[in-house]
């Protein structure tokens, strides 16, 4: 039986990544009293939370990028460099110090916050108890709570048919520590994981395939962005393989078989390393004992109100567990700050319906707001406007100018309903849009807005006085 403790809190909260990391920190400065439990997994004793994220796949991407352009496009500035060697070793030990860095000042934000910071695994057991499983001494104990927060995030999801390995076959975590270029490379799923791979390991020289079930490429974006995408990444070499279901992957001698199905038969493609990168679900296993009565959906999903509680009374979830919202990490940390406010008696309720999206890549593609397949689908009167990247002239001087801006408007009241981008930052030039939107904004609102110039910015500009019937800055160049 586990020792019961008379450790009692305010707050404990299980997980540290981005949604509970907020959740602790929130609290903590709301005057409660808290806790936060995650177990540490690698070999040096360090909190490991953040390997999976953005932060280290954009890392890795600023690397890449930066030794394909020092091959393919510095030449036509007027510099060239000769016998460019690449050190996966540096590069990797590169990511790990951010990684290091930004995990550290955390730990520092606990301690001033006096947050408990407990190193274990944890369980919950009912409404106001958890239970801890020390990661050096496998002691159990139970610790107690008024409040209770569940953020354990998402894992990566696997397939039966395929084994993997982390050395020849990788899954999406592993696949951020890969110490050698692949010749040849196959990347399981063409989704957002799968696209932000294979933008690193591409452009660091690997053949890379991707074989994505979905007869549709990146279905959740507005389809004009999905085609313009398809269609550049397709110029970058990716080699994009639709409809193509993965039935087995087999180690060899010399290189791994994969035999997958599209509507053309059965295939076999021979390569030398494989990446499994089939998205993400909720990490709900063994997060409560069964007599906890936790409800879970039968994706595994916490089932939460609009509040973020669960069926089990001052039990809330955030972050990846629960479906409000996509699986994005600042979409968790709202969830976190929010829930922490809930229970200090502050109601601050989050606007689902503007969260922004992004992938990764280069160049990215960022959206928020509503696609045109669904106000179409809807009934919706909307006009739209369509700037391409290539009419900006601070695109054109930084060679950057594939892609483009489209901002849908209601047709009568000129409300902003959506905008997307693809082009270079657009991970940047989304926030305008994002508050755009939460003011319920209008294009005219976007056109008289004054933008510094040059700036990629203009384009987003552009694209609103495109709507008002004003074409006038780099569009007339």
């Amino acid at each position: 039986m586990p020792n019961i403790t008379n450790d009692y809190y305010d707050v404990i909260v299980i997980g540290t990544g981005p949604a509970g990391f907020a959740s602790a920190v929130r609290s903590a400065q709301l005057g409660l009293k808290t806790a936060c439990i995650n177990t540490r997994h690698d070999a040096n004793n360090k909190d490991t939370h953040l390997n999976t994220g953005d932060i280290a796949t954009m890392a890795l991407l600023d690397s890449a990028k930066k030794y394909h352009s020092l091959i393919y496009d510095c030449a036509q500035h007027g510099i060239f460099a000769n016998e460019i060697k690449l050190d996966m070793s540096i590069m990797l030990q590169r990511k790990d110090n951010i990684l290091a860095e930004i995990g550290d000042k955390m730990v520092e934000l606990f301690n001033t916050h006096k947050i408990g910071h407990i190193h274990a695994k944890a369980r919950l057991l009912n409404p106001q108890q958890v239970e801890i499983t020390a990661d050096d001494t496998g002691i159990k104990t139970v610790i107690n709570a008024k409040y209770i927060i569940l953020a354990t995030g998402s894992e990566a999801i696997t397939l039966p048919n395929i084994q993997i390995d982390n050395e020849y076959i990788f899954d999406a975590k592993a696949a951020l520590n890969i110490d050698k270029v692949p010749n040849k490379l196959a990347i399981i799923g063409a989704g957002v994981m799968g696209l932000e791979l294979a933008n690193i390991w591409s452009r660091l020289g690997a053949s890379t395939i991707l074989l994505e079930a979905q007869e549709n490429f990146l279905s959740v974006l507005d389809q004009q962005i999905s085609g313009a995408a398809f269609s550049l990444f397709q110029n970058q070499g990716l080699d994009l393989r639709l409809g193509a279901r993965v039935l087995s992957a087999k180690k060899g001698n010399k290189n791994i078989a994969i035999e997958y199905q599209d509507q053309d038969g059965t295939h076999t493609l021979k390569v030398d390393t494989v990446i499994v990168a089939c998205g993400s679900r909720p990490n709900t296993a063994n997060l409560a004992a069964p007599e906890a009565n936790l409800l879970l959906d039968q994706d595994g999903y916490v089932y939460v109100d609009d509040n973020c509680r669960t069926n089990l009374p001052g039990v809330y979830a955030v972050g990846d567990l629960t479906l409000l919202g996509p699986m994005l990490a600042h979409k968790g940390i709202e969830e976190g700050i929010f829930v922490a406010d809930f229970i200090a008696g502050i109601n601050n309720p989050i606007n689902y319906e503007i969260v922004p999206s992004v992938i990764y890549t280069e160049p990215e593609i960022a959206w928020v707001g509503q696609t045109e397949q669904a106000l179409r689908a809807s009934g919706e009167e909307i006009k739209i406007a369509i700037h391409p990247i290539k009419k900006n002239i601070r695109a054109l001087a930084m060679d950057k100018q594939e892609g483009l801006v489209k901002i849908i408007a209601h047709a009568h009241s000129d409300k902003i309903l959506g905008v997307h981008i693809i082009g270079t930052q657009a991970s940047e030039l989304i926030a305008e849009a994002v508050l755009a939107l939460e003011f319920s904004a209008s294009s005219e609102d976007l056109a008289r807005t004054i933008h510094a110039r040059p700036t990629l910015s203009e384009a987003v500009h552009d694209a609103a006085l495109i709507l008002k019937d004003r074409v006038f800055q780099q569009s007339e160049y």
